[in-house]
């Protein structure tokens, strides 16, 4: 199967890659390949290739809210680094959807653009943000994103609206529709002063750096708030900081990180995400929703 993707020429191949280099939470097993399609044929040239061969598949953006098992993922994963294009006309910016969300949000910070200042600290690419409904700060892509491109399951290219997108607390249409794949989306900001919207930006650095463990891996929030109430405070009125399996911890910082020490399995963030969810449904009949995604 690897020759065969080789000869498709579509692009850079890593084989065997080591998902601990590929996740935040550096953990997880081997996958078959790495493919990096350099433009958009040549994606659909190797998704007609994985579909016809039913090979399992998988789009990898930063893999900020993934978590691979210790096992191989006996399937390709596709990186679209090279869908990174950026054209900014006035307050519309159309962005690939490799592009790196911090860095598209700094970018438009220095030149007065506002309403993308939520997404400074969110480590994840343009597709995978749209994806997620990636927010903080009571903002999300939803309110910015006005339409976004994507390739279907038949193969066709189309534009889905912001009405279509159907964009809620940390879900999308495409989180239900798994066989669309984000390439390309337009995000429609409006103009601020530079220096406040930097201002609002470094403040909340500062803020982050006191209270969350970003000095380890992990994936961010684990869990999305319930209503009403914050799935950190449950998690610390538990008991739960500081608590391991293994390598992986609930931090002593925030309770809903979970941290890698250094020597984690995907197992032991795993076990702990379950163990934690069974208590706090235990005690007090919440059924916390994970934000990240296991991928076995």
């Amino acid at each position: 199967m690897i020759e065969k993707l080789k000869k498709l020429k579509v692009g850079k191949i890593i084989t065997d890659p080591k998902m601990s280099n590929y996740t935040t939470y550096k953990v997880g097993g081997n996958a078959l390949a790495i493919v990096y399609p350099n433009h958009l044929n040549d994606l659909i040239k190797l998704l007609d290739f994985l579909k016809e061969n039913d090979i399992k598949h998988k789009i990898l953006g930063n893999g900020s809210n993934l978590i691979f098992s210790d096992e191989t993922y006996d399937g390709v994963l596709i990186k679209l680094t090279e869908f990174n294009n950026l054209e900014i006309d006035d307050t519309v910016i159309t962005v690939g959807a490799g592009y790196n969300l911090p860095k598209l949000c700094m970018k438009v910070a220095k030149l007065g653009l506002a309403g993308l200042e939520f997404a400074a600290g969110i480590p994840g690419t343009i597709g995978g943000a749209v994806f997620m409904n990636a927010g903080a700060y009571k903002s999300d892509m939803g309110y910015v994103v006005s339409e976004v491109k994507v390739i279907d399951e038949n193969l066709n290219v189309k534009t889905l609206y912001n009405k279509d997108l159907d964009f809620h607390y940390r879900s999308s249409y495409l989180q239900k529709h798994r066989d669309l794949i984000c390439i390309e989306a337009k995000i429609v900001l409006r103009k601020g002063d530079a220096k406040a919207i930097m201002d609002v930006i470094a403040d909340r650095k500062q803020r982050r750096l006191l209270t969350q463990p970003l000095e380890y891996p992990s994936a961010g929030s684990v869990f999305r708030n319930p209503k009403n109430d914050y799935a950190g405070r449950l998690i610390e009125e538990l008991g739960y900081k500081g608590k391991n399996i293994g390598g992986a911890y609930v931090s002593e910082k925030h309770a809903n990180f979970i941290i890698n020490k250094g020597n984690a399995t995907a197992s032991d963030v795993r076990n702990l995400i379950c163990e934690i969810k069974e208590k706090v449904k235990e005690k007090y009949n919440i059924d916390l929703i994970v934000e990240q995604e296991f991928v076995d």
